[in-house]
């Protein structure tokens, strides 16, 4: 669709996601579907008692080679499943992880993975900064009207509409291309009134943000990637003896990482709408929902926002400014990645620069609130805004926990070592790297972390290549089909941070996104495949 050249002398009306919602209960559509409901009851029936049978014979199951054999998928497969089947989370994760307990004899889940889980380090780190920092910033946001102002300000400067809004948000994500998790939240916040504001559906906004984060982040790599990966392949073949080996071959193989190429290539003319068809029945009926009639997600969704997040209430006699906006996005930019570039480049520390993440997002809500007082709003206003907004989160908060926790229990029944040791024969130069990259596809999408099946798949994929043809161009293929797969499936992934904080920080609806990203990113999956496949038989 063609934007709309007057859209830039126009005064912006509020979103649909301004408003607020209807009570559900005045809404006869509203009402559950007596054979859907049916449905899933049964499903759960059959799966409690398939997992109540199982407790009879719980860690009974022989472990061997640091894996259950068939056994060791069933946790992220059951999750995986009933979170397609029944189009809801929470309650399929927390089913997985309960699998995973009964397989590995540990039936009492909650000592022996979610509360270890949720306490750890990265746990920590995830509830403090994407999540309180996130639904904080944005609770101010909603009381100082910063973002708002921010996109009347783009709306009249640079984008006319919904065509724009969805390449400025493209171009947010190659900005914001630090790491996943970061791009996801920093994009997602920024473009996200824009979109609204020019009829973008949530759904399209989501994939445009999910695939220009960490698809950006292993092609423009001036982060911590190249320093994570290097250290797993060092010492795994004679081409990488040390760590720095690592990191120079990081860089070496950028031209070669053929899925983010393909992926941040397709999201972009998805952006512009120059894609001659649009894969995905769901995609497009999303598109078509939102231009047409201004609702933004589908009629049943279930946003991970809250109102909290999405209702603009700025106090009487309060004039929102670009500062409102500007300035906390400024403090977490330049907290986040001066030092590390400075460490980095000019100090010359490539093991371990300075990256001050959560620093800098504590920070950043701190010079929100800040201005807000400065500008003359109340201390009550202020704090309430950012307890709006951790409210506003809370539902993320609670997928991340589960999902945290079925990683751990997928670390405890060697889901990624059974699916290793499964494919590990098929060994023809010509199929491995394509091979790879479907083998981390499958980890990945199944504990919903790259890094995770990095940590796995390097230490092995790297002696297998360099078994089958000691070559550094093929192995050039293999150790790209590993980066590009790792992040192909996150991407994909139910359970992965990054395609929850995607849908948190879009206000999508976790399944919407999911079902309607999976097409295109397959696209993208697909031609790398392809294309690894003719290089390795054209070289050999």
């Amino acid at each position: 669709m063609a934007d709309s050249p007057d859209a830039d002398v126009q005064e912006p009306q509020p979103s649909v996601a301004d408003k607020a919602p209807d009570d559900p209960s005045d809404d006869p559509s509203d009402e559950p579907d007596g054979g859907s409901w049916q449905r899933r009851l049964l499903v759960f029936a059959v799966v409690l008692l398939g997992l109540g049978g199982a407790v009879a014979v719980a860690g009974d199951i022989p472990k061997t080679d640091g894996h259950y054999g068939f056994w060791s998928v069933l946790p992220p497969l059951v999750a995986i499943v009933l979170a397609f089947w029944m189009r809801e989370v929470v309650s399929a994760l927390f089913l997985g992880i309960v699998a995973g307990g009964l397989i590995s004899g540990d039936v009492n889940v909650v000592d022996a993975f979610l509360i270890p889980a949720i306490g750890t380090e990265d746990f920590a780190l995830i509830l403090l900064v994407y999540l309180w920092a996130l639904g904080g910033l944005i609770g101010l946001w909603t009381r100082t009207g910063g973002a708002l102002r921010f996109a009347k300000w783009a709306g009249a400067r640079i984008v006319q509409g919904p065509r724009t809004a969805k390449f400025f948000t493209w171009m947010m994500g190659i900005l914001f291309h630090q790491g996943g998790t970061i791009s996801t939240v920093l994009t997602g916040a920024t473009a996200r009134p824009i979109g609204d504001r020019h009829d973008v559906s949530h759904e399209e906004l989501s994939y445009v943000v999910d695939s220009t984060a960490s698809p950006a982040a292993t092609l423009i790599p001036f982060n911590v990637w190249p320093i994570y990966v290097g250290g797993l392949v060092a010492g795994t073949i004679p081409l990488f003896e040390t760590s720095q080996a690592g990191i120079q071959f990081f860089f070496t193989a950028l031209p070669f990482n053929f899925y983010a190429i393909f992926a941040i290539t397709l999201t972009l003319l998805f952006s512009w709408e120059k894609l001659p068809f649009i894969p995905g029945k769901k995609m497009r009926d999303a598109i078509q929902r939102a231009r047409t009639t201004g609702k933004l997600d589908r009629e049943d969704a279930t946003p991970l926002t809250s109102r909290e997040l999405t209702e603009v209430t700025v106090p009487k006699g309060y004039t929102p400014s670009l500062v409102d906006f500007a300035g906390p996005i400024g403090i977490l930019l330049g907290v986040a990645i001066l030092p590390y570039l400075y460490t980095y480049f000019l100090l010359g520390n490539t093991e371990s620069p300075t990256l001050l993440i959560a620093e800098a997002f504590v920070l950043a809500v701190l010079a929100g609130m800040a201005i807000a007082l400065v500008r003359g709003m109340e201390f009550q206003e202020v704090i309430d805004g950012f307890i709006d907004g951790c409210k506003g989160v809370t539902i993320g908060a609670i997928i991340l926990a589960l999902a945290v926790t079925l990683k751990e229990v997928a670390d405890a029944v060697g889901t990624a070592e059974y699916v290793v040791a499964t494919v590990g024969d098929v060994l023809t130069p010509v199929i491995l790297p394509g091979l790879l990259l479907v083998l981390c596809v499958v980890i990945a999408f199944s504990t919903g972390t790259s890094w995770g099946t990095y940590a796995v798949v390097f230490p092995v994929a790297m002696p297998l290549a360099w078994s089958v043809l000691q070559d550094p161009f093929f192995i050039t293929l293999c150790f790209s089909a590993v980066v590009g797969g790792s992040v192909y499936g996150d991407q994909c992934s139910p359970i992965s941070d990054t395609t929850v904080l995607s849908s948190l920080a879009t206000g999508s609806d976790l399944m919407d996104h999911v079902y309607t990203q999976l097409p295109l990113a397959s696209v993208a999956g697909g031609l790398a495949i392809v294309v690894y496949t003719l290089l390795v038989w054209l070289a050999v």
